[in-house]
């Protein structure tokens, strides 16, 4: 049985597409690769989401024994939060509105990865399909035979 550990952080300052772009990067990962991955980007969003994952690890080591060599990011999610209303001036005294937007990241670990049996009873069904395919050898061998036959 697999053991589940969350971690959330709300209300991040840094806009939900920015970190999707980071996230996108250590979804499904060893956490060992992910802290690797992360600490070498050089966007800001990496700093929070290291920081997340090391309290989700924290998290695992106190709470249920786990070393961090066999945990992995089961579930990454980034949603948008609550955005700030500014005004910006412009021209002739007019103002225009400026959404701040701020994100709230979801982090799920767990501690095997054999989670999805769906997905490999379907990555059987796909290497039996591919098995059964015969070969371009096989197609011109009774392309012959029908002409043959003709």
């Amino acid at each position: 049985m697999a053991i589940v550990v969350k971690a959330k952080l709300n209300s991040l300052s840094i806009s939900p597409y920015k970190v999707r772009l980071v996230a996108d990067l250590v979804r499904l990962k060893k956490v060992t690769k992910a802290r690797e991955i992360l600490s070498l980007s050089t966007k800001k969003a990496a700093a929070s989401l290291l920081k997340l994952i090391e309290s989700a690890v924290a998290n695992a080591k106190n709470n249920f024994s786990l070393s961090d060599s066999e945990l992995y990011i089961q579930k990454l999610t980034v949603d948008e939060g609550m955005a700030l209303k500014r005004w910006m001036p412009r021209a002739r005294g007019r103002a225009t509105s400026l959404r701040k937007r701020t994100s709230n990241i979801n982090l799920i670990l767990s501690s095997s990865q054999k989670e999805n049996k769906k997905t490999d009873k379907e990555n059987k069904k796909i290497e039996v399909k591919e098995a059964e395919k015969p070969t371009i050898k096989e197609v011109k061998k009774e392309v012959k035979k029908n002409k043959k036959a003709d």
